[in-house]
């Protein structure tokens, strides 16, 4: 969620309820614009990915099983090796990662035609931990090809590192703290 001046780098004091304030603590001062140059068109970036992309807006719930004609769910939630959360990494309080697969074949949603939409699928890797982590991308029926198309902590687009051959089934990719890789499927 943005709030008015996220892309500048407003933080409002860490107050988060200063609707009511008439004073710098809820003005958005623009002469600092020109120092978060790069945080802004991040985040241009990111709202350009959300408006292309309808599995990033869809309009009802995921339902977490299976596609028809599909061994893959609409939504899946993995560990960080690539095996599908338990229970147990749902409950466990050290658990501060997780990969997160959208299937853009799941869209249950029609167009203004009546039109079935689909997109790209995505993987979402997440790292909340202050430590970074390593993250296996899952299984070829999730997709055989990968791209980064957004990295938390390059504010350029998505880092070169990644783009040579893209990550396949069973690559294993270290993920700085507190950073999320978000990867669309090429294949």
């Amino acid at each position: 969620m943005l709030a008015h001046g996220d892309e500048l780098g407003r933080t409002q004091g860490g107050n988060n309820n200063a609707y009511c304030q008439d004073n710098p603590t809820s003005w958005v001062d623009w002469d600092i614009s020109r120092d978060n140059q790069l945080l802004t068109a991040f985040t241009a970036r990111l709202l350009a990915l959300r408006a292309t992309h309808p599995v990033f807006r869809r309009r009802r719930f995921f339902q977490g099983r299976p596609i028809r004609g599909s061994s893959t769910d609409d939504i899946a939630w993995l560990r960080p090796d690539g095996q599908h959360m338990t229970d147990h990494d749902w409950t466990d309080t050290v658990t501060k990662t997780l990969a997160i697969f959208l299937n853009g074949q799941g869209i249950p949603d029609r167009d203004e035609v009546g039109e079935r939409i689909v997109d790209d699928s995505f993987l979402l890797l997440i790292n909340a931990h202050h430590q970074p982590s390593t993250f296996t991308i899952p299984e070829q029926s999730y997709g055989h090809s990968w791209e980064v198309v957004l990295d938390t902590t390059d504010a350029q687009p998505a880092n070169a590192r990644f783009q040579a051959a893209g990550p396949l089934p069973g690559t294993r990719l270290r993920v700085p703290a507190h950073t999320m890789l978000v990867l669309r499927r090429r294949h």
